[in-house]
């Protein structure tokens, strides 16, 4: 793992040690954007989960990136993660198996989710889980289309979608 790998990860634990419920300014600024149906859905994440999202909400719009589908995706990103909740152990666990052993935790996330590959096939497949869960909540399909897309390679044809994916990949980057 290089270092700048290091030092994200050691944030993103130090950020999901610390989340707390979200403020009711936080909140408000979420129902802005997501429909009642989806934030019944978002309202399902854990507090870390909601923090992490809304922090990449807002550095796009800082990038002043303020398509609406962007906005909708950068919170519901994660949505996914809903169907099997982990812990805060078993996300660093992931992490630490997908630096030592990274061709046998790919083969984990492909498995079904039972026992202790749980964690691998959340991480390998909560996007396609979180895009049909969110495209039920309404999301539009491209929202949708960048939630299922977010971890993969963007594509190399030049298009809005996929400049959009780009600037979500990078502000989940971030966080």
């Amino acid at each position: 793992m290089k270092l700048p790998s290091i030092y994200y990860r050691a944030r993103q634990f130090g950020q999901a040690l610390k989340a707390r419920t979200l403020s009711e300014a936080d909140l408000a600024e979420v129902q802005a954007i997501l429909t009642p149906e989806q934030m019944t859905l978002f309202s399902r994440l854990q507090p870390s989960e909601q923090s992490h999202s809304l922090r990449v909400l807002r550095t796009l719009e800082d990038d002043r990136t303020v398509d609406p589908d962007l906005k909708v995706a950068a919170l519901l990103h994660d949505i996914g993660k809903i169907r099997y909740p982990l812990r805060l152990w078993q996300r660093v666990f992931v992490v630490l198996g997908k630096a030592l052993w990274p061709k046998r935790a790919q083969a984990w996330g492909e498995k079904e989710a039972r026992g202790w590959q749980t964690p691998f096939v959340v991480a390998a497949q909560h996007p396609a889980w979180g895009a049909e869960i969110a495209l039920e909540a309404g999301v539009s399909p491209r929202a949708s289309r960048l939630i299922r897309a977010h971890q993969n390679s963007i594509p190399a044809e030049e298009n809005l979608e996929n400049r959009l994916l780009a600037a979500l990949q990078k502000a989940d980057q971030q966080h």
